[in-house]
């Protein structure tokens, strides 16, 4: 069986041809076209704004005119991540996608699930015929996954729906009524490199095999930060007289890091039995979240310069003392986590050590807290930090008439009650409603496991689900007051 027989058809084929196109973040110029040249082929009411979100209008289906317009939204971008094994150019292929039983899944790098399968969907209702659905303005936005500028740049008079419906959620018994927002902290510290000596000794070592994830979504797994692992494996050398010339962690801001990459100099080749017992402790403490965890280290010739012992030990004691992982639970909605900061990317060489980390809450005055104390761990070593891409949450609105509608259909269709919660993720909902307040506003979706990372996979027959459940909400929408 391939991708293109699976029920429904016309779901999966729009996913495949979407996958065809490479979509990364802020390179989005191939998949603007293709979206464009589909609703106009279509013959479909088509608009690219200037920041490059693609906007595409259906009128209601017959009888439906009366009802309220409804707003059905996805992004284009998605995370690029692949395996360090895999030979992949996801600038001029698409993605190699696979069935491995009960779902769908790529070749050593992420799928596009996140979005693509509500982009997909939603594609899928502007082509049909023999669908019962009110007036449709699907808004398909750009750069969701580097910075949400297609949200935040979006025409403030070129939608008019009342509802909005947003297919961006990974679970398919779950309805998102809030998320987090967030904030990226960079930083940097630029520092003199020093010339090495002839009896000093080189170590490459790699850490490897974790499984990542999304930063805010898994971010509660505790699994493990091939970043702060790399900083443990580093600073357990310090009595070696341990220097720093190169480090290459991490890959994409919000995005758990699974690997990292060294060069060290120490003062003697003695250390591989330290080195061993602290891998021992490490992969034991990660031998549930990550059973795959590989760490690996080999002699190498010696590098011409480092980082001084000095700055060194600058570099290990700020990774150390910064925040990873859950700051604070949630006090309002159990099990959600309110608020945690993911250092994403780690780099050293070139004289500058800079960080990437991204924190997220679903309180605005919590996520400033922690982005100033994950800043704090920087710049009490001199680093230069810079907070950016701040974007608000989605406050919960339990009132809400489309949740009222979908909660009794979700029953009504598959006898169990939905999950309704708030996620710990950047959906684009709380910038939306900032550009259109008062929108009524819901996130679903179907099944999607391990987003934003090599591991990532959709189940196949919650695509079916979701896509059951879409078309029956499309008939349930309530007329226009």
């Amino acid at each position: 069986m391939n991708i293109r027989s699976l029920e429904p058809t016309v779901v999966w084929n729009h996913f495949e041809d979407l996958n065809n196109v490479p979509r990364p973040s802020k390179k989005e110029e191939r998949v603007i076209a293709f979206m464009k040249e589909f609703g106009e082929s279509n013959g479909l009411s088509t608009y690219v704004d200037p920041a490059g979100n693609v906007i595409i209008k259906k009128p209601a289906s017959t009888g439906m005119e009366n009802r309220q317009t409804v707003i059905l939204q996805s992004h284009l971008d998605m995370v690029h991540q692949k395996n360090s094994d895999t030979d992949f150019d996801f600038n001029t292929q698409g993605i190699n996608m696979l069935i491995d039983g009960d779902w769908v899944t790529a070749d050593g790098t992420t799928l596009g699930a996140d979005n693509g399968m509500g982009v997909a969907a939603i594609m899928s209702l502007l082509v049909s015929k023999d669908v019962s659905h009110p007036a449709l303005e699907a808004l398909f936005t750009i750069d969701e996954e580097t910075g949400m500028t297609g949200a935040f740049e979006l025409e403030k008079n070129i939608l008019d729906g009342t509802i909005l419906l947003n297919l961006d959620t990974e679970d398919d018994d779950e309805f998102s009524i809030g998320c987090a927002g967030g904030i990226d902290t960079n930083t940097s510290y630029d520092y003199q490199p020093v010339n090495t000596n002839d009896s000093d000794s080189a170590f490459e070592i790699s850490v490897t095999g974790l499984k990542g994830g999304h930063s805010g979504m898994d971010i509660h797994l505790e699994r493990g930060n091939a970043n702060k692992i790399m900083n443990r494996l580093v600073a357990s050398l310090e009595k070696f007289d341990v220097r720093i010339s190169s480090i290459d962690g991490g890959s994409l801001r919000n995005a758990i890091p699974r690997e990292s990459f060294a060069k060290i100099v120490v003062d003697n080749k003695n250390i591989a039995d330290k080195l061993n017992e602290e891998i021992q402790v490490i992969k034991h403490e990660f031998s549930i979240s990550d059973a795959n965890l590989a760490v690996s280290f080999k002699e190498v010739s010696t590098p011409e310069n480092s980082m001084s012992i000095a700055d060194t030990k600058k570099v290990i004691q700020s990774i150390r003392a910064v925040q990873n992982g859950v700051y604070k639970m949630s006090m309002a909605i159990a099990g959600l986590v309110e608020t945690s900061s993911s250092l994403a990317r780690v780099i050293v060489g070139n004289g500058s050590f800079q960080t990437q980390s991204l924190q997220r809450s679903s309180v605005e005055s919590s996520k400033t807290d922690i982005a100033k104390t994950v800043g704090s761990s920087f710049l009490m070593i001199g680093a230069n930090v810079e907070h950016t891409g701040s974007y608000p949450g989605w406050a919960p609105n339990p009132n809400s008439e489309i949740l009222e509608i979908m909660v009794p259909l979700y029953k009504e269709m598959y006898n169990d009650q939905p999950r309704v919660q708030a996620c710990h993720a950047g959906l684009e909902c709380g910038i939306l409603n900032e550009r259109y307040p008062g929108l009524d506003m819901i996130s679903f979706g179907p099944t999607i496991k391990n987003p934003h990372s090599p591991d990532e996979k959709v189940h196949i027959g919650s695509v079916k689900k979701f896509w059951e459940l879409l078309l029956e909400v499309l008939v349930r929408i309530p007329k226009k007051n």
